[in-house]
């Protein structure tokens, strides 16, 4: 009997319930923060509220006096809520341009009006007016935009690994670059919120992310946008294509060195085996495979300097002992060029060849000992110009010297 009476008080009251959820109307308050919105880029916002009675979608727009529209939302899903939804306007609305995105709208009177439209057909709206008092600047442009060149193969054979997007924004602004395509979901930041002046701007793009991860190849759209303070933004795009994307890698598989005893002025022998282990091919130069030189020389002396370190991109493989004082500049004086074969058969002859994946090589070098030393360690190791030593100190062998 008592959960009779329970359930005949409860079925009222949700009855009451609903009645005052039917009797809320679709659109109810529509207010402005403020009546006027004086837009001097300092973050001044005028906050439209209104309030939603059952589920609708609501349209916000502000009409000006010739009757144009500046659509701030657009058919947007709501449902029913006891506490007002609020939109904060700054001034600013997008447009039709496909390269002005938003811009800030000029001094004047405007209406400001909010439309509802439930399910069942029912609709409403609600006008309001606001005068907008604004500051007058141009749009923060976009000009010259290039990248060049629009091809690149980051492989690390200072061919084409890099591109320079280069552009001048009319006034100072705040820019955003983004590479938008394979690998990226949806896209990958390149600089982000970077305050630049109205001249020439550079930024040289690698075929990376911001944290270092090579993107596969492919067609790329870099996007650049531009800010200014009132709000205005523009946004620019090109295509950018990326092919031989790769991360280069060699290994030394074998070394070895003889004789390990010797008369001063006598040639000792290194043996040394290298594999491309890497997905791309490795740019490579002399001296070839064979030549000898001795402790007085240095690859950048013989042959008229013509094997002098060249930009990062090259690799090639060295001998150096422990006794060596030199820095960097004299490490490994004894180089030689990765390649199995002569010179004259070389990709570029006499000049330059590639190591190609999962090719293996065999290096004869031979080092005619002029040093005074008993006992000298010689190792092996590879050295890309300009970037540094890789399997350094390999092989280490002592050679002991007679004098």
């Amino acid at each position: 009997m008592i959960r009779f009476l329970a359930k005949l008080l409860v079925l009222p009251a949700a009855l009451l319930a609903l009645a005052a959820c039917g009797a809320r109307p679709l659109l109810g308050e529509v207010t402005l923060s403020a009546p006027e919105l004086h837009a001097t880029g300092a973050g001044e916002t005028v906050r439209i509220s209104y309030a939603i009675g059952r589920p609708a979608s609501v349209t916000v727009y502000l009409e000006d006096a010739a009757g144009a529209r500046y659509v701030l939302r657009q058919d947007e899903p709501r449902q029913a809520s006891a506490e007002p939804y609020t939109l904060r306007f700054d001034g600013t609305a997008p447009t039709d341009d496909p390269e002005i995105k938003q811009r800030a709208l000029p001094s004047g009177s405007y209406t400001v009006v909010v439309e509802a439209a439930a399910a069942d057909g029912e609709r409403a709206k609600r006008e309001l007016p606001l005068t907008i008092v604004a500051a007058d600047a141009p749009l923060p442009q976009i000009e010259n935009l290039v990248a060049y060149p629009t091809t690149i193969s980051p492989n690390a054979d200072a061919i084409d690994d890099v591109a320079e997007i280069t552009f001048r924004p009319v006034v100072t602004a705040t820019v955003d670059i983004e590479i938008i395509g394979p690998g990226c979901n949806p896209l990958c930041p390149f600089i982000s919120g970077q305050e630049v002046e109205p001249v020439l701007q550079r930024f040289v793009w690698n075929g990376r992310t911001v944290d270092g991860a090579l993107l596969p190849n492919g067609d790329y759209t870099y996007l650049v946008r531009a800010r200014d303070r009132l709000g205005n933004l523009v946004e620019k795009r090109g295509a950018i294509s990326v092919v031989g994307a790769g991360q280069p890698e060699v290994t030394i598989t074998y070394s070895y060195m003889a004789p390990q005893a010797i008369m001063l002025g006598d040639v000792i022998t290194v043996t040394m085996r290298v594999k491309n282990t890497g997905d791309v091919p490795i740019r490579t130069y002399g001296p070839p495979s064979g030549y000898e030189y001795t402790t007085d020389e240095v690859f950048s002396s013989i042959e008229d300097g013509r094997y002098a370190a060249k930009s990062g991109g090259f690799w090639r493989i060295g001998v150096d002992w422990d006794a060596n004082s030199g820095g960097a500049a004299k490490r490994y004086p004894y180089r030689w060029a990765l390649s199995p074969r002569p010179p004259e058969q070389w990709r570029v002859p006499f000049e330059e060849d590639l190591l190609m994946p999962g090719e293996e090589a065999e290096i004869i070098g031979r080092v005619r000992v002029l040093q005074q030393e008993t006992k000298m360690g010689f190792y092996v190791g590879l050295i890309q110009d300009g970037v540094g030593f890789f399997q350094d100190r390999t092989g280490r062998t002592i050679v002991e010297v007679g004098f």
